[in-house]
């Protein structure tokens, strides 16, 4: 019928109106679920609610505010159905992969105005907050969406505020202090000097990178300490047993870790200043498997002494 649009006329306006979204709806999902897997397969859910309900949207509101509704409901519904996510050492020995806090993979190009929001020990402290308390911290201090957060929840504004007072106070309870970050070059360096460190099994190159306090967290562990973690290194293995390539996860400096050849898992550093704060390690094949991240193709061999 005249006048009437076409499927391919309304995929076509959908995407166009919906598509330039998708990434920082996939790190909202994160910063809700704490996994990159869910929050990718809730992005898609999004979506495909989204377009389905397309012809009817009638542009009631921005389609960015539309998308983030269904993609917050999509994930208070996932988070009704499973616990909270933690970071590895925050587990039990016996605890599944399933319950960890994963690492995101970002971009260092287009991550300038999330940087903050996307840490790791944030996204952590996060996930300790009930899923209401975390959709409606999110929209107002991360999105800065106060107006809009009432109907988005359909809940009341003076219910907003009360919700919104007990996330702030419980996160300040929980969320470690501020690092003072080096800009982005040093940061690259740093991680090469971890990287050639850990490789190399060399405890004193290490020891020159950590500060006095700094933690190493893994599966289930917590070392505290420049010399409980030279020692924790130097029982890994001999130089040449693991090889890291360089990425970025949570808009912090990471390495694809790999052991003898096959896929280990991902490490994030918190750098303070010139040094090493924390390490987190990820110890999950899947992580380093990601396609935002690097695969090793070259032949395995000792490294060269750096």
């Amino acid at each position: 019928m005249p006048g009437v649009p076409t499927t391919d006329a309304l995929t076509d306006a959908f995407t166009r109106a919906a598509e330039p979204f998708r990434r920082e709806l996939v790190a909202h999902c994160y910063r809700m679920l704490g996994s990159v897997h869910d929050a990718e397969d809730l992005v898609q859910e999004t979506y495909l609610r989204a377009w389905r309900g397309y012809e009817e949207f009638a542009g009631r509101s921005s389609m960015r505010t539309w998308l983030y509704r269904i993609a917050t409901n999509a994930c208070l519904t996932a988070l009704r159905q499973r616990g909270r996510r933690a970071l590895p050492a925050d587990l039990s020995a016996g605890a599944s992969v399933v319950d960890w806090l994963q690492p995101l993979p970002t971009d260092p190009a287009t991550v300038a105005e999330d940087r903050e929001s996307l840490r790791l020990a944030l996204v952590a402290s996060l996930q300790l907050l009930p899923p209401r308390q975390r959709a409606v911290l999110l929209r107002r201090d991360v999105l800065a969406w106060p107006a809009e957060v009432a109907d988005l929840l359909d809940t009341s504004v003076a219910a907003v505020k009360s919700t919104l007072q007990r996330a702030r106070a419980r996160l300040a309870q929980v969320t470690p202090d501020a690092v003072t970050e080096p800009p982005s070059r040093e940061a690259r360096e740093l991680l090469g000097r971890y990287i050639a460190a850990f490789e190399h099994s060399d405890a004193a190159l290490l020891s020159r990178l950590l500060h006095r306090d700094a933690t190493l967290e893994m599966p289930a562990s917590r070392t505290h300490g420049e010399d409980a973690l030279r020692g924790a290194v130097a029982g890994l293995g001999s130089p040449g047993d693991w090889r890291m390539l360089p990425v970025t996860a949570n808009a912090q400096p990471a390495a694809a870790v790999y052991l003898r050849g096959t896929a280990y898992g991902i490490v994030v550093l918190t750098p303070a200043g010139e040094r090493i704060a924390r390490i987190t390690v990820f110890a999950d094949r899947a992580c380093s498997r990601c396609s935002a991240y690097p695969r090793w193709r070259e032949r395995w061999s000792t490294p060269r002494t750096p």
